[in-house]
């Protein structure tokens, strides 16, 4: 792991100091010192650092062209570098987690090329949110920094406030000293033992890398019991690969391992950088030869002979076939932080070059040829680059690289292969509830069968586990909307599912409108037919005193003519949304108009057969013969309609109504009849008026011509009762809105054959034949031709 990381230290150097556009006549350089986990070490090589003569002389500098600009930390160092080197105002480059001790900038002048550790305790909640895992427990370390206090007092009191409990809290104790190597080991199997025994499956894992070093050393012992079904979760400063898991250690303890990794892209020609690094090429390179033969189990003939060691370095290996778990060609997130770093600096250092002159005591200028530590500061706030993968480089007011982290599966195999899997990523400047993105499909997966997807339902095989099944489309008029539903559900009265059946889908609402053809058609011949009736009208008025007008019973005949008006016009009650007022008059209103029409018809038939026995010697019936007897048909025939459709209204009133069932994609929106009864009792008592009609006037046919319409009312009743007789079955065999189209297409026929048999010949005299219309004429003109 270290190796990679300073690889990357190399390669960032490298490619500065080949690229003139970058830095002008400035070469940089590096030093690196292990700080072997240990304050006491970090404090003593940092004082190093501080000295420029090969013996140690803290604070003596006497070459300034190998000066330290900047120092570059580990996981481990925040705390002892920035106590000295707060003093010296030197900046300080993290790639670790911020601590509390480096929050102040003013005394310790540090960047931090990773997020803080906030949005890392944000991201942990939100992936446990995510997968809803609430019982957990938490492994957390005994280290200098206090970093895993500090995370047991900020972030657990926000993962219990969003419900999840802990099982337990452990921590890690650290090998400070070797005498100490037992009694640690007994504590980690203590730790291991607790995490076999208690019931929950997710450990959050808050450490860095001597933690790993502890475990590392553990699982070199033989381990009988592997936990099953636990699932690990590992913060960013911890790395799988630190282990170095290779030979007979056991990787599969921390198999599908979830790991948050600062955000990284691969960088252009890194793996080319790697692939030609060997012994042989980079001889001056002292630190290539140690770590080629603790990579390759192998000794070079150049090194000193190591008697443990039987296989010998041809220095011709190649790094990419070393195993993940122990070396990645791949760019790793401390690896990028690290050549993130790097070019920061140089940045900087551009900067200031650029800044060729600076203010002095007294006015004067002077040519600014050195570079110091304090001055880089100020300019490192500033930067801002893109980096050869394409990423923006700057630092937010807290001296904090603005990113986020990735998620990361760790996969290990039997043959000791890693696979990392990016599974999803964590985003610090995103809602809380949407921080956390995971990209399930490329979750690994250990399932008997393939999910059943939205639209089908799991079905058990006889003879296998509960986790094989089959699976099966949902039912017609039922929906899944998850995977692996055992039970398909109906959609609500209102809603219809889809075509695939994962979802349900709004019915829309429907009746007969005007804005259909089917409405505006029958609307138009309403239209029509009541212009008719009215220049019908307008002609008997105008001609009252003609005698066909007069023959025909004026009043009467005004009266037929309004009502077929009101006939024509009632049917558009029947088009356009039902309402309470128009479902309560649309029925009732054509039961009584066309009750009082018919009416008329049965009064005329009967006065014609009242008038021509009237005419007989020594009858009374001449005494009944005028108007009051027609008013009385009348009105006694449509006091008795009005009275069946009073009883309706009081008893059982239409009612606007929604009918969920009658079609799977639609609501009918329909006025309901309240009383079928009542209804067909109203159609019932016009048939009746209409046949009595019908039967008058057959009876009547056969008087004389000059006072007798009854074969033109014969025939209107013949239409009528055709129209009607016809109505009923249509009516029923239809549903929704076409049952009020029959309705309506009924009342235009029949009213419209009332119109046309018994004022068609009249107006036809009237208007075409005006010769005709005379007594003696009328008399000749019935008895020849009608």
């Amino acid at each position: 792991m270290w190796e990679f990381h300073v690889l990357a230290l190399a390669f960032a150097v490298k490619e500065i100091n080949d690229n003139s556009h970058v830095l002008r006549n400035i070469t940089l350089g590096f030093h690196i010192y292990d700080s072997y986990f240990s304050a006491m070490w970090t404090y003593y090589k940092t004082m190093r650092l501080l000295s420029t003569l090969d013996r140690f002389h803290p604070n003596y500098k006497c070459d300034t062209q190998n000066s330290l600009i900047a120092i570059i930390g580990d996981f481990s160092s925040d705390r002892s570098l920035a106590t000295i080197l707060g003093m010296y105002k030197i900046p300080q480059l993290m790639y670790s987690s911020t601590s509390e001790l480096s929050d102040n900038r003013q005394v310790f002048p540090s960047f931090h090329m990773v997020p803080n550790e906030v949005h890392q305790y944000r991201g942990l909640l939100q992936l446990l949110l995510y997968f809803h895992w609430i019982w957990i427990g938490v492994i957390t370390m005994d280290d200098d920094d206090d970093d895993g206090e500090r995370f047991l007092r900020r972030a657990l009191p926000t993962f219990v406030q969003n419900g999840i409990c802990l099982d337990f809290i452990k921590i890690t104790p650290r090998i400070t000293f070797m005498t100490e190597h037992l009694k640690v080991m007994k504590l980690i199997q203590e730790i291991y033992n607790v995490i076999l025994e208690r019931k929950s499956n997710v450990l959050v894992f808050y450490g860095k890398i001597p933690d790993m070093v502890t475990w590392r050393t553990f699982l070199n012992e033989p381990i009988t019991i592997h936990p099953k079904g636990k699932v690990w979760i590992m913060a960013s400063q911890m790395d799988l690969v630190a282990f170095g898991f290779q030979d007979k250690r056991n990787p599969q303890v921390f198999n599908g391992a979830l790991s948050f990794t600062v955000q990284s892209n691969e960088l252009p020609e890194f793996q080319n950088f790697l692939q030609i690094r060997n012994p042989h090429l980079n001889e001056e390179d002292g630190f290539i030869e140690d770590f080629w033969q603790q990579a390759f189990n192998c000794q070079l003939p150049s090194s000193v002979a190591d008697g443990r060691v039987n296989k010998n370095c041809s220095g011709d290996e190649k790094l990419e076939s070393l195993p993940g778990a122990f070396f990645e060609m791949s760019t790793t997130g401390q690896s990028y932080a690290i050549y993130n770093a790097v070019y920061a600096v140089a940045h900087a250092l551009r900067a200031m070059q650029s800044y060729k002159y600076k203010s002095v005591l007294g006015g004067k200028t002077q040519k600014n040829e050195n570079k110091l530590p304090w001055q880089l500061y100020h300019f490192l706030k500033r930067v801002s680059f893109n980096n050869t993968a394409g990423d923006m480089i700057a630092f937010d007011q807290n001296g904090e690289f603005v990113t986020g982290f990735d998620i990361i599966n760790w996969v290990f195999s039997p043959n000791q292969s890693l696979q990392k899997v990016k599974v999803g990523r964590m985003d610090p400047l995103a809602a809380s509830e949407q921080a956390v993105t995971i990209n399930e499909n490329v979750l690994p997966l250990s399932v008997c069968n393939d999910p059943c997807h939205p639209g089908y339902s799991k079905k058990r095989i006889e003879g296998k586990a509960f986790c094989c099944y089959d699976c099966a489309r949902c039912p017609e008029g039922k929906i899944s909307n998850q995977q692996d539903t055992a039970d398909c559900i109906e959609c609500s009265e209102d809603y219809y599912p889809n075509k695939r059946q994962d979802s349900c889908i709004p019915k829309f609402i429907t009746f007969l409108s005007y804005g259909e053809p089917l409405g505006i058609g029958l609307a138009i011949s309403a239209l029509f037919f009541s212009l008719i009736t009215v220049l019908v009208l307008v002609t008997f008025v105008k001609h009252k005193d003609t005698p066909i007008v007069i023959a025909n019973n004026r009043s009467l005949t005004y009266t037929l003519l309004l009502s077929l008006l009101l006939c024509f016009l009632c049917t558009l009650l029947f088009i356009g949304q039902p309402q309470m007022v128009t479902c309560l008059l649309r029925q009732t209103a054509f039961g009584i108009v066309f009750s009082v029409a018919i009416s008329c018809v049965l009064a005329k038939t009967i006065m014609v057969v009242w008038a021509f026995a009237a005419t007989k010697p020594r009858t009374r019936m001449r005494g009944w013969v005028g108007k009051s007897l027609a008013n009385y048909i009348v009105l006694s025939c449509s006091i008795f309609q009005a009275g069946i459709c009073m009883i309706w209204l009081v008893t059982s009133p239409p009612f606007p109504h929604f009918d969920m069932h009658l079609d799977v994609e639609e609501i009918l929106l329909e006025c309901n009849e309240g009383s079928t009864f009542t209804f067909y009792c109203v159609l019932a008592y016009l048939g009746f008026l209409a046949l009595l009609s019908f039967f008058v006037a057959f009876l009547a046919r056969k008087l004389p011509d000059s006072f007798n319409e009854a074969k033109f009312i014969t025939f209107s009743m013949l239409v009528f009762c055709s129209v009607w007789l016809s109505f009923v079955p249509s009516y029923l065999s239809t549903k929704g809105k076409y049952m009020v189209a029959v309705e309506i297409f009924s009342i235009l026929a029949s009213s419209a054959g009332l119109l046309g048999c018994i004022f068609f010949p009249k107006v036809y005299i009237i208007v075409v034949k005006p010769e005709l219309n005379s007594r003696e004429q009328l008399r000749k003109v019935f008895k020849g031709k009608w």
